[in-house]
C-alpha cells in the first residue's frame, strides 16, 4: 500500500499528465475499486463494466483532488466512485428488455385499454392469456418487463411538503456506511497505539471498562477518563473530515 505522502506525490504528477503515475494510482487502488463494485454485483451489469466505470470515477478523483480538501485521498475518492456507478445505472439503466417483449407488452396494453372501454373493467390475466394464446405467467412477465423502475433520485414530497430524493428516505445508506468506515480507519491511524488499543477492545471486541483496565494494568477510572478523551478526539477528527 502507498503511504499518504507517496499517494500525494503521484497525484501531483498525474495531474501534470504523468501517465505512469496515473497507472500506478489505478493499480494501487484496485482493492478499493473491487470492494466498492462488490455492492453492485448481481444487478445485470458485467463485472468488467463495473470495474471500468469505477476506474473512471477514480480517474476523476485523481484529476479533481486537492490538498485543500483536508482529507485522505481514499476518503475523497469513495463517494466519487460510487457516484459514477450510480450515475451510469441511473442514466444508462441495467434493465434490458427485448424488442419482441416490448411489442407484446404494447399489444397487451392496447387490448386492456379496449376492454376497459367496452366492458368498464380490466380483463383478468387468464382472459388476456386466452386472447393472445399465451400462458398466464408469460402475460405477467410481459406486463412487468416494461414497467420503468423508479429512480432513487426521483423527487417526491415528504411529510412536510418539501421535495426530496427517494434515496434520502431509505432506512439504510450503504454509501454513508462505506464512507464512514474509510474515515474511521483514517482517524484510528491518527491515534496513539494505546488509544487505538482501547478503542478496538471497547468497541470492536465489546469489552467493559473494567476488563480493559485489568488487561492494561490500570484502574477503571483511568480507562473511563481515557475513553472520554479518545471519543472527544475522534469527534473532532470526524468533524474535520466531513
Amino acid at each position: 500500500m502507498l503511504s499518504h505522502e507517496e499517494t500525494m506525490a503521484l497525484i501531483s504528477k498525474a495531474q501534470e499528465g504523468d501517465e505512469f503515475a496515473t497507472t500506478t494510482l489505478l493499480t494501487e487502488n484496485a482493492p478499493l475499486l473491487k470492494s466498492i463494485i462488490k455492492r453492485f454485483l448481481g444487478k445485470h451489469i458485467e463485472y468488467d463494466d463495473l470495474y471500468q466505470i469505477a476506474s473512471i470515477g477514480l480517474l476523476k478523483s485523481i484529476k479533481n483532488f486537492s490538498y485543500e480538501h483536508n482529507v485522505r485521498f481514499s476518503t475523497y475518492a469513495v463517494p466519487m466512485i460510487l457516484g459514477e456507478i450510480k450515475r451510469y445505472m441511473r442514466d444508462d439503466g441495467y434493465l434490458k428488455v427485448s424488442r419482441s417483449l416490448k411489442s407484446l407488452s404494447s399489444k397487451i396494453t392496447r387490448y386492456v385499454d379496449e376492454q376497459i372501454k367496452e366492458n368498464g373493467e380490466n380483463p383478468t390475466v387468464e382472459e388476456i392469456a386466452r386472447h393472445f394464446d399465451l400462458e398466464p405467467t408469460e402475460v405477467v412477465f410481459a406486463m412487468d418487463a416494461t414497467k420503468l423502475p423508479v429512480s432513487l433520485y426521483e423527487k417526491a414530497n415528504d411529510s412536510d411538503g418539501k421535495q426530496t430524493e427517494l434515496i434520502e428516505h431509505l432506512p439504510t445508506d450503504d454509501d454513508k456506511k462505506m464512507l464512514d468506515k474509510v474515515i474511521l480507519k483514517d482517524m484510528l491511524n491518527k491515534l496513539q497505539p494505546r488509544e487505538q488499543k482501547i478503542v478496538i477492545l471497547r468497541y470492536f471486541r465489546d469489552m467493559t471498562q473494567g476488563e480493559i483496565a485489568r488487561k492494561l494494568g490500570v484502574s477503571q477510572v483511568q480507562i473511563s477518563r481515557l475513553e472520554n478523551r479518545i471519543l472527544k478526539k475522534l469527534k473532532e477528527l470526524y468533524n474535520d473530515a466531513e
